[in-house]
C-alpha cells in the first residue's frame, strides 16, 4: 500500500519554488488536455477560497496524479482576462480572475458516486465545496462554459456568473468570526466574490461582509 498524497506538503512545496503570483496565473489560465476515452463529461464549478484558484489547479493536478485520477479529470478552468494597467509611466498586459472565488473542473457525470474522486476533490486545499447541495453537485449548461471560455479568447462580452445567492436571501454564516449567525443578503459583489449579510448582533442589524464560499443557503 502506498502512502497518500499530503496536501500540506504539496502548499508548502509551491511556495518554496517562488512562483510569482503573475507566474501562478499563467499556469492557471492553461487547459489541460482532456482524454479521449468515451467518458461523458461535465462541467462543475467548485467553491475556492479567496486567491487560492491557482492554487487549488495546481493541487488537484498533483494530487491526481499521485492518486492515478489524473485520466479521470477532463480539465480544469480558471477563467481570467488580461487586464491593461499604467506603472511607473508605462503601459503594462496583466492577467487577473474575473470569476473570483470559482474553480471550473470538468469530470464524469455524477462525481459524488466515484469514492476517491470525490474525497481527492473535497480535501484538495482551498476548496470548501460545489456549486449545488454538499452531496449531489450540479452541473453547468455547456453554453454558459463556452461563453466563458470565448471571453477569455476576446471572443464575446463577458457573461454573468451562474450564481447561487439572490439579494434579500436568508443564509447561514458557516465559517469565520461570525460562524452559524443566520441573516438575509444585503448585497452581492460578483467582482470580489463576496456578499454583505444583514444579521443581528446584540439586537442590532449589522451588516457583515462574508466570500461566497463562507455562506450556505438554509
Amino acid at each position: 500500500m502506498t502512502d497518500e498524497p499530503n496536501p500540506i506538503d504539496i502548499a508548502a512545496a509551491a511556495a518554496e519554488a517562488g512562483e510569482s503570483e503573475e507566474q501562478s496565473l499563467d499556469a492557471a489560465a492553461e487547459t489541460v488536455a482532456p482524454p479521449d476515452d468515451g467518458i461523458k463529461r461535465r462541467w462543475y464549478a467548485i467553491h475556492a477560497h479567496s486567491g487560492q484558484e491557482a492554487n487549488i489547479k495546481k493541487n488537484l493536478l498533483v494530487l491526481a496524479e499521485q492518486g492515478g485520477l489524473k485520466d479521470v479529470i477532463g480539465d480544469i478552468l480558471v477563467p481570467m482576462e488580461e487586464v491593461a494597467e499604467i506603472k511607473s509611466g508605462e503601459k503594462k498586459i496583466s492577467k487577473r480572475k474575473f470569476f473570483p472565488g470559482y474553480v471550473l473542473v470538468k469530470l464524469p457525470e455524477h462525481p459524488e458516486r466515484n469514492a476517491d474522486l470525490w474525497h481527492l476533490i473535497k480535501n484538495t486545499p482551498g476548496v470548501s465545496g460545489f456549486i449545488g447541495s454538499r452531496t449531489v453537485p450540479v452541473p453547468l449548461d455547456d453554453s454558459e462554459v463556452q461563453a466563458i471560455v470565448e471571453e477569455m479568447r476576446g471572443e464575446r462580452e463577458r457573461p454573468k456568473p451562474k450564481v447561487k445567492f439572490e439579494q434579500g436571501e436568508r443564509v447561514k454564516i458557516i465559517d469565520g468570526a461570525f460562524s452559524n449567525f443566520i441573516g438575509n443578503i444585503d448585497e452581492i459583489n460578483l467582482e470580489r466574490g463576496k456578499l454583505k449579510v444583514m444579521v443581528e448582533i446584540f439586537e442590532r442589524l449589522t451588516s457583515v461582509e462574508v466570500e461566497f464560499w463562507q455562506v450556505e443557503k438554509i
